[in-house]
């Protein structure tokens, strides 16, 4: 071999030994997997001697955790009371809107009642003290303005007067009946004028939950719509639909506890009521009969007529024959 072609193959062996080193690591650069979507790929550790690289991978955030800055998540809107009502379904807001008023009857009726109450007891006491202490109907001065009590004392009076061409020939017994009937009658008519709302009061306890319960379907219904729209399950996003539904039970509840609880207290007061009224009843009972026993000592008895002895009724009839 000449001198001349030895550059040229001292050439073609370096290009064929290139090419032979080369291969290797483009055949392991083509089989390296590519990171899947959705991972992201970290900067492999340092190589040891004669290792090759492994690429790292880790998850990405999944949809819908996307955290704001400062590490809160991104809630749809304010979840106190008064946003979480802003926010709210129409008729979810409806039902709370109706409970609200509800409490708030509740809560008036209270107030008018307990100063009715009050206020009635107190003048019947003063009635009853009254009538125990008279002798007669004619030594009261009450009137019908007074109450119940008045109510009594006049219709007492109203039927002696109409019973009285028959006063003294009837027996006592039918006025006293029809007396007794009249009061009956007012003290029926007390009692359901002082027992008028409590009837509001045991139709929001009994249906108060019932109408919440209905806001807490419609809202949770609501939730899972937009569960199904979202196409997600973080809590985050299906958390205020949820609480806006329990408020409303809450506002149920709030409205239905009080009425019940006050209802059974009108209960009990307006039933010592009605024994303050039987109380007045049975005085002007015991004033009417007072009345009848003393106009039937004062009124003028017959004189029995005078029976004479056997021998001066011979006389009488010797002498008519005579």
């Amino acid at each position: 071999m000449s001198n001349r072609s030895r550059p040229t193959q001292t050439m073609l062996l370096a290009a064929t030994l290139a090419i032979f080193l080369s291969g290797p690591c483009m055949g392991v650069a083509q089989t390296a997997p590519s990171a899947p979507v959705g991972e992201q790929t970290v900067a492999p550790l340092p190589e040891e001697a004669g290792s090759s690289p492994v690429p790292v991978t880790t998850p990405a955030p999944a949809e819908g955790d996307a955290v704001a800055a400062g590490g809160a998540p991104n809630l749809p809107h304010d979840l106190s009371p008064v946003g979480m009502f802003l926010a709210a379904d129409v008729v979810v807001k409806s039902v709370m809107i109706a409970l609200a008023l509800a409490s708030v009857a509740t809560w008036a009726i209270f107030f008018v009642k307990t100063l009715e109450l009050a206020f009635a007891k107190a003048r019947m006491n003063r009635a009853v003290r009254a009538l125990t202490a008279a002798n007669g109907l004619a030594e009261l001065k009450l009137d019908r303005k007074a109450g119940a009590a008045g109510e009594m004392i006049a219709a007492a009076v109203d039927e002696m007067s109409r019973s009285e061409a028959v006063l003294d020939q009837a027996p006592a017994a039918g006025v006293k009946e029809r007396v007794a009937s009249l009061l009956s009658r007012i003290e029926i008519r007390a009692g359901k004028r002082m027992s008028a709302g409590t009837g509001v009061l045991a139709s929001i306890g009994s249906v108060g939950p019932f109408v919440g319960l209905f806001g807490t379907v419609w809202g949770i219904m609501n939730s899972f719509i937009g569960i199904s729209k979202a196409q997600t399950t973080n809590l985050a996003i299906v958390a205020p639909g949820i609480a806006e539904a329990l408020l409303a039970t809450a506002i149920g509840l709030v409205a239905a506890i009080p009425a019940v609880v006050i209802y059974n207290y009108f209960a009990r007061s307006v039933g010592g009521y009605k024994l303050i009224l039987a109380d007045a009843a049975a005085a002007v009972e015991r004033l009417v009969s007072r009345d009848l026993d003393h106009r039937h000592i004062r009124k003028p008895q017959p004189q029995p007529r005078r029976q004479d002895g056997y021998g001066h009724g011979a006389d009488a009839s010797i002498a008519r024959i005579g």
